[in-house]
């Protein structure tokens, strides 16, 4: 009989430490849980008019690195019908490389120099990754629904005052000369081609949410 009640009474004791630790192993999970949730939520928006993307683009983004230099994009685009039987939405994920940036002043600030490598695609069945059978092997050569995109560009930064950071921490302008893999081959076997041609303009807004 005294022994179980120093067992008990052993165990009452350790009780307690052992719900401590289990304590901080729960805190310490939830925190790397919020931590891996945070990472998850997009730190921006953009708009993107052009570049090879559709008509309009938008979508969210992520950035990362010591000094936030690298971006994750994903955009859906619009391509409206024009002379086509209908209208048709596209898909892009882009990365961005921004080596500098320079602050003004208060307000305003500049990115001189932007690198993206972006890989986009038609979302329709018409359109195909690989070359269908009734086409000669090696007829094209290229994809008619996934495209390869290389661009250069700036952004010219508006840093939002404290006191109207309702929404956005910062709003930029930017904008993009790129060109994409069959173009680049294009310019290579057809010499009439002009730098008009071969290259595109885009413009854009990011929104700096976080």
């Amino acid at each position: 009989m005294k022994w179980l009640i120093f067992n008990i009474a052993l165990l009452l004791l350790l009780l307690p430490s052992n719900m401590e630790a289990q304590d901080s192993l729960y805190i310490e999970h939830l925190q790397k849980y919020h931590t891996t949730w945070e990472r998850l939520i997009p730190r921006h928006y953009k708009l993107q008019f052009a570049g090879s993307m559709g008509f309009l683009s938008f979508g969210p983004g992520w950035e990362y690195g010591k000094h936030h230099h690298w971006e994750t994009d994903i955009l859906f685009g619009f391509v409206p019908k024009y002379d086509s039987s209908d209208n048709k939405i596209t898909f892009t994920i882009k990365e961005n490389y921004i080596p500098w940036n320079k602050k003004l002043n208060q307000y305003f600030g500049i990115e001189p120099l932007t690198v993206s490598i972006y890989t986009n695609s038609i979302l329709s069945g018409k359109y195909w990754v690989n070359e269908p059978n009734k086409y000669p092997g090696g007829y094209y050569g290229f994809s008619t629904r996934v495209r390869l995109n290389l661009a250069l560009g700036q952004r010219f930064v508006f840093y939002v005052p404290d006191k109207y950071r309702k929404y956005n921490k910062a709003i930029s302008f930017f904008y993009e000369l790129g060109t994409t893999d069959f173009y680049i081959v294009s310019a290579f076997t057809n010499h009439y081609l002009k730098m008009k041609d071969i290259l595109h303009l885009s413009l854009g807004l990011k929104m700096q949410v976080f």
